[in-house]
């Protein structure tokens, strides 16, 4: 599939750092890998005005001050880039995290 260069240009740009603010119920505050693909989505699509893209994680994010976990985003037009989700601050059950893609596809 042809990899469109405004698709590019447009996740690219989402390499900006986004924060997300999420809250989890454990003693160890843990964030569900589903929840984690969610919200990145959602905050990529806000942030680059493209339809909300396919986000994976491969495992839950742990509350842990400087835990990073890799994500998957594929775009509408089949584009893949790698997310990082890097944990900022835990405060109880609040798990405070930066977003980064990555600027190239993979």
């Amino acid at each position: 599939m042809r990899k469109s260069s405004s698709s590019l240009a447009s996740w690219s740009l989402a390499a900006a750092t986004a924060a997300a603010l999420l809250v989890g119920c454990s003693a160890e505050a843990k964030l569900p890998k589903e929840e984690v693909a969610n919200e990145v989505a959602e905050k990529l699509a806000a942030q680059t005005g493209q339809p909300k893209p396919d986000v994976t994680c491969p495992e839950d994010l742990v509350g842990k001050v400087g835990t990073s976990l890799r994500c998957r985003l594929t775009a509408s037009d089949g584009t893949s880039f790698g997310v990082t989700t890097k944990v900022t601050s835990v405060d109880g059950g609040t798990i405070k995290y930066d977003i980064k893609v990555d600027e190239k596809a993979s």
